[in-house]
């Protein structure tokens, strides 16, 4: 299992290299990281068989916030005006943004 681990951060590392774009290198790393901890943390548990259910909860824990984290990432950069490297004719989230702006603007927190 460490192996398997250390094998998924390699390619991770790689991913983070070879990417072309924030988004790109943000997803390569994130699935990279997470199953490489899970594995190590599964090898641990698999050598100390008393600390297996309390690492069971740490391996539910990183593959709950390891995505969570970088969707955060990833929406925080976008707003901040990262874009992706190909920029898609369609961007369902731009048109989010905008709408979301102009809902702003055109609220009036005095009138509350």
């Amino acid at each position: 299992m460490f192996l398997l681990g250390s094998i998924f951060w390699f390619l991770g590392a790689l991913g983070i290299y070879r990417m072309p774009d924030l988004y790109n290198r943000l997803q390569a790393g994130t699935k990279a990281s997470t199953l490489g901890a899970m594995s190590v943390v599964l090898g641990v548990g698999l050598m100390q068989p008393l600390w297996l259910i309390k690492l069971l909860v740490i391996i539910i824990f990183i593959g709950v916030s390891n995505p969570l984290s970088s969707h955060a990432l990833a929406r925080a950069s976008y707003r901040s005006g990262i874009f992706p490297f190909f920029k898609k004719k369609i961007d369902a989230y731009e048109a989010e943004i905008k709408k979301e702006k102009m809902n702003a603007e055109t609220h009036d927190p005095a009138s509350e």
